[in-house]
């Protein structure tokens, strides 16, 4: 089964997507603003946050539906522990019924899950429920959805060094031997490409330790829209934006011009 048929208006759109240039490979969302929306609506932080899964199912199919092959969702900081406990637990039950509910539509769609952060903080629940998701979806081609849960880039770097100190000991690795590329492999993101395009809503302008390492060469757009309110053509706006952007990755347009006629 695949994704549904996207509108007469929204196939318009993609396709049009499609051919006036490049569709990002991998797109990250930091997905800001949940509190924020629902304050301002005089309701609970936490009403912002159940009306923002609304928010996730539409651009995961929509990603799906324009060919993007991975989408990468900060879903839970490490900074995120430091909320009032009852806030926290919300999000914890909210994240268990989302997996119990959405599995099965993911794998139907044939959308890969994966986890990437610091697994040991999550509560045992989670972790059951996201182990059966991540097995039941895991040979699945069409796109790979990745939820950052207690996830640190900074302490993602650290935890590399670490191993990568570790193996300096036992001689595993030897000293002036590490590359970049091998750097990487000690991340949570090994086997994930670098994102093409990071979006932030809410209307603020940093990236609060996402993806540090790995966003070096990312194209940024920031929308003032709080996540609750994202939808599928914010996703185009970014994505129309990022397709005029010239991603020189430290050449010159002449070089990068030459690149692409050869």
């Amino acid at each position: 089964m695949a994704f549904n048929e996207p509108s007469p208006a929204d196939k318009k759109i993609q396709d049009s997507l499609k051919i006036s240039g490049e569709i990002p490979r991998h797109v990250a969302i930091i997905m800001d603003g949940n509190g924020r929306w629902a304050q301002e609506k005089r309701k609970p932080r936490t009403f912002g946050h159940r009306q923002g899964v609304h928010s996730v199912r539409d651009i995961v199919e929509a990603s799906g539906q324009l060919g993007i092959k991975y989408l990468t969702l900060y879903t839970f900081s490490t900074e995120n522990w430091r909320r009032p406990k009852t806030e926290v637990a919300i999000l914890m039950r909210l994240l268990i019924k989302s997996l119990r509910s959405e599995t099965d539509k993911l794998h139907e769609n044939n959308v890969r899950l994966r986890a990437i952060g610091d697994m040991s903080a999550m509560p045992p629940q989670v972790l059951d429920e996201l182990k059966d998701a991540i097995e039941k979806t895991r040979n699945n081609k069409l796109m790979t959805l990745v939820l950052a849960l207690s996830y640190s880039g900074r302490w993602d770097i650290l935890n590399a060094v670490n191993k990568i100190s570790s193996d300096l000991k036992s001689g595993k690795i030897s000293k002036g031997e590490l590359t970049e590329e091998m750097f990487s492999g000690y991340l949570v993101t090994d086997s994930i490409p670098d994102p093409d395009l990071m979006i932030r809503t809410g209307g603020d302008y940093r990236i609060s330790n996402f993806l540090l390492w790995e966003s070096a060469y990312a194209e940024f757009y920031f929308d003032k829209t709080f996540w609750p309110e994202f939808r599928r053509e914010h996703l185009y706006a970014a994505i129309r934006e990022f397709q005029h952007r010239e991603r020189r990755f430290g050449m010159t347009t002449k070089q990068i011009q030459k690149r692409k006629k050869a």
